[in-house]
């Protein structure tokens, strides 16, 4: 987790709660847990965020806006899509591999997304599409460029790169073997960079 002491009460709460999330999922945490994490009352969550759902909506909130920010700089200049997808699997790689981000926020809630309040189910969607809206873009400006080789649409390539870095995180874990998630996800990169 980000270091506490930086950051205002509302973001320390939303930091604790995708932590979380992460490691326990929704229905394995509690107001109390992230009481006991930011050191606060329970009053002081409620303050913030009425309810649970609100709290996780935020931590997903907070995922799809570095998506989004993603996508807007995309749309502003040049960029390598080779290097957009290293950057993309790196930080999964680096945060799988300390310990610090183990599982993607909205991959958790999915898991469980039966049992998630609506609004924060359609957050959880609202993440993937944003996620493979951005791959989509990557992708076709890659193949544009020459640069990867799709066997099918870009839409479809993309939900199948997004499917495989999501597994690869599950693999990991089921593993408890980090080094597994860089295998398989540079064995897909291998695979778009082929002719």
């Amino acid at each position: 987790m980000v270091g506490f002491s930086s950051m205002n009460t509302r973001d320390r709460l939303v930091d604790s709660a995708r932590y979380l999330i992460q490691t326990r999922g929704y229905n394995g945490f509690s107001y109390a847990d992230v009481a006991e994490q930011v050191q606060v009352r329970k009053a002081s969550i409620h303050h913030h965020f009425p309810a649970k759902a609100d709290l996780a909506r935020a931590a997903v909130e907070q995922s799809r806006a570095g998506i989004v920010e993603q996508i807007r700089l995309l749309e502003e200049a040049a960029f390598d899509p080779l290097r957009q997808l290293q950057f993309y699997t790196g930080y999964w790689e680096k945060c799988i591999a300390d310990a610090s981000a183990p599982f993607c926020v909205a991959g958790m809630l999915a898991c469980e997304l039966p049992s998630l309040p609506e609004d924060l189910a359609d957050g959880v969607r609202a993440h993937f599409r944003d996620l493979s809206h951005w791959l989509e873009t990557v992708l076709t400006a890659g193949a544009q460029a020459g640069v990867f080789h799709l066997k099918g649409a870009a839409s479809a390539e993309a939900e199948s790169f997004m499917s495989t870095v999501y597994g690869a995180m599950l693999t990991a874990r089921a593993y408890g073997e980090p080094a597994k998630f860089s295998g398989i996800v540079q064995a897909a990169l291998r695979r778009l960079l082929q002719a």
